[in-house]
């Protein structure tokens, strides 16, 4: 089913620039469908969207033909956790222009590297690149600080001819995908009984009547809680 799209990742998983570049820009629409809901919060879109696309060149890198998923699928975590990171680590601390802009390039400068290489750049590359000593790389890279590796924090469970167009011939899954997603991580969130009543009732079809059984409580317990879990998950996404 994912034939052609797999032959591309494995390309770009062997070093080939252009496959890379093509699937950053076929999944461009992804990226920004999810930067959009991170707007508002003090940050520019342009390097929301940069950093997104980092977290989609290493799902990219990571990502395997076994999963039987389409990359936009498998991708999603990954972009949103590299933009939920720099956000968090950004947050309150406020830095220098000067050193904000020099962050900026840094991701910049790691972004083409991972589309080259499929590896970060060192300190003391960054710094020969640049042109500036060690310790300043230190403190831009401290001011946007993100985990060393992406995958400790997230992934242990899981055309037209313009950009335009394909952007919007895969809007409807996009936004299908992303709140997918959204709503596993709420899930994660909740209590045991919330969490089993919720995935009893709405992924796998039990009636109240079913999950109070298999629960052992009774069916108003189960209306109770599960009123009360989807009023905190609708409160968490508004």
């Amino acid at each position: 089913m994912y034939e052609v799209e797999t032959e591309e990742i494995i390309k770009a998983q062997n070093k080939s620039e252009e496959a890379l570049t093509n699937l950053v820009e076929k999944n461009s629409g992804l990226v920004w469908s999810i930067v959009k809901r991170f707007s508002g919060r003090g940050h520019s879109t342009e390097d929301l969207y940069q950093i997104g696309c980092i977290g989609l060149i290493k799902a990219i890198q990571r990502f395997d033909a076994n999963y039987n998923a389409k990359l936009s699928t498998y991708a999603v975590p990954y972009i949103i956790g590299e933009i939920k990171r720099f956000i968090r680590d950004d947050g309150p601390i406020k830095v220098s222009r000067s050193i904000k802009e020099l962050a900026m390039k840094i991701i910049e400068l790691q972004r083409e590297n991972l589309n080259k290489t499929g590896k970060e750049l060192q300190i003391n590359e960054l710094a020969k690149i640049l042109g500036i000593e060690k310790e300043n790389i230190v403190v831009a890279m401290d001011a946007i600080r993100r985990p060393e590796s992406i995958d400790e924090e997230i992934y242990d469970e899981v055309g037209g001819e313009t950009k335009a167009s394909r952007i919007s011939t895969n809007k409807d899954e996009t936004e299908k995908t992303i709140n997918k997603i959204c709503v596993q991580e709420l899930i994660e969130e909740l209590n045991e009984d919330e969490k089993q009543i919720i995935l009893l009732r709405y992924y796998k079809g039990k009636t109240q009547s079913e999950v109070a059984q298999r629960l052992k409580i009774s069916q108003v317990q189960v209306s109770r809680i599960e009123k009360k879990t989807l009023l905190k998950m609708r409160s968490k996404i508004a």
